[in-house]
């Protein structure tokens, strides 16, 4: 049977198998304590860390204890100074069980709540966990990850295409020096040796007879020893050795577009942000191979860095169409729809002029939406706004262009928000899992 021990260090001052344990056991209680803190928390905000506070009864461990119908039983506890068998415990006075919410007795103490502290990588897991991009693995061309060989130095065994013959003929030299295989200049010696001898003199006496004897035992000796050291052993081979390390390859790219022109108040700007703050975020923690591009416009448009996208000012009319059209350029430059599986997110306030809006449903329907996997828009709107289109189907220029576009397109969605509150459920509906309610 075998036997793993995990020796990876704690973290520091925490046992890492019993606080997994716990949060295991304490899931529904975290997993709602967390939406409520989510609430108190504004969404850019850096991501840390969360106190959590869940009831004590919560996280009671289970016990073995005597049935209350089984027979009496009597105990005897130490310490009894003031009770005999059979007195009557007086009830503490103020009501006792502090803790909870409840007010505390004055001759008992009270059960408080369970706090703890989630880490930032902790509170994140949790408040992502039910997240997901829609169809992320696109169904003609999967996500894979190319291998590349590297060079990770020499091995015993390989294919004869990778022998490295310098590592091997010194490997060879080594060995034939430490064993003393004998030269081939050595023989050749012996040999010129004994012609000598024999062509020296005819008939041969019995000195040089003798000597010629002793030099055929040298010669036989030396093949001998010869034979036995080979010039190459099958132990000194030496064949390249090679790693293949993954390569991650983003088959995936999240375009961010967004109205900053003067129509877009302070407000509307602020929601559109804090969405995209939260989808940013959202793509960082779940898809660490993932590429995004920011595009914003006004009555033009252009890709900006994550900075600019969030923090820059600009004032002017708007024309959504330039957006698109900025996104259809970057995909044809640098995402082409067979190698990438594309996904868009749009915020707006709902206005356009004149008659651009017919464009930009003209270029989703027939351009961008066969390449992309999803794309969302988000409407931002006040809440009297909110609560006039809420039920029906009409709205702003754009949002009536785009409900063309959600009816006979599976892969569109779109929805309205007027606060930050409205935020998170909208983010939840856009980006549920499959199957999963929001």
């Amino acid at each position: 049977m075998a036997r793993l021990v995990d020796r990876r260090l704690n973290p520091k001052g925490k046992s890492l198998g019993n606080r997994q344990r716990f949060m295991r056991r304490a899931r529904a209680q975290i997993k709602e304590a967390v939406n409520k803190a989510i609430q108190n928390r504004g969404i850019t905000d850096e991501p840390v860390g969360e106190q959590i506070t869940i009831p004590s009864k919560g996280i009671r461990e289970p016990r073995f204890h005597h049935a209350a119908d089984k027979g009496k039983r009597e105990r005897l506890l130490p310490g009894n100074k003031d009770f005999l068998p059979g007195d009557l415990i007086p009830k503490p006075q103020g009501g006792g069980g502090g803790g909870q919410g409840k007010q505390a007795s004055n001759s008992g103490e009270g059960e408080d709540d369970f706090s703890f502290t989630l880490t930032a990588d902790e509170f994140l897991n949790v408040f992502f966990e039910d997240l997901e991009l829609p169809d992320l693995v696109k169904t003609s061309l999967k996500e894979v990850t190319a291998f590349k060989p590297h060079r990770a130095g020499y091995s015993t065994s390989g294919t004869t295409t990778n022998i490295n013959v310098v590592r091997t003929m010194t490997h060879s030299f080594g060995r034939r020096l430490a064993l003393r295989r004998p030269k081939q200049a050595e023989i050749e010696a012996l040999e010129t040796q004994m012609k000598v001898l024999r062509d020296s003199e005819q008939p041969l006496s019995l000195s040089t007879q003798q000597q010629l004897v002793e030099l055929e035992a040298q010669l036989e000796a030396l093949e001998r020893r010869r034979r036995l050291v080979a010039f190459i052993d099958p132990i000194d081979i030496r064949y390249n050795r090679f790693e293949h390390i993954p390569q991650p390859k983003t088959k995936a790219v999240m375009f961010c577009l967004m109205d900053v022109s003067g129509s877009m108040g302070a407000r509307e700007k602020d929601l559109a942000k804090r969405f995209f703050l939260l989808l940013h975020l959202f793509l960082k923690q779940r898809y660490k191979k993932i590429d995004v591009v920011f595009i914003r416009h006004t009555h033009q448009a252009q890709e900006v860095d994550e900075e600019t996208f969030f923090y820059s000012r600009e004032s002017g009319g708007t024309v959504v169409s330039t957006a698109l059209v900025e996104m259809q350029r970057v995909i044809a430059e640098r995402y082409p729809a067979s190698e990438w599986n594309i996904y868009a997110a749009q915020a707006s306030d709902g206005d356009n002029i004149g008659d651009d809006t017919a464009r930009c449903t003209a270029l989703l329907q027939e351009e961008l939406l066969p390449l992309c996997q999803y794309y969302a828009y988000v409407e931002i709107l006040d809440a009297r706004e909110l609560e006039l289109f809420q039920n029906t189907k009409n709205g702003k220029a754009l949002w009536r262009g785009y409900r063309s576009v959600a009816d006979t397109c599976a892969n569109f969605a779109m929805k309205r928000i007027a606060q930050p509150g409205d935020i998170y459920p909208v983010f939840r509906e856009l980006f549920a899992k499959p199957g999963k309610a929001a």
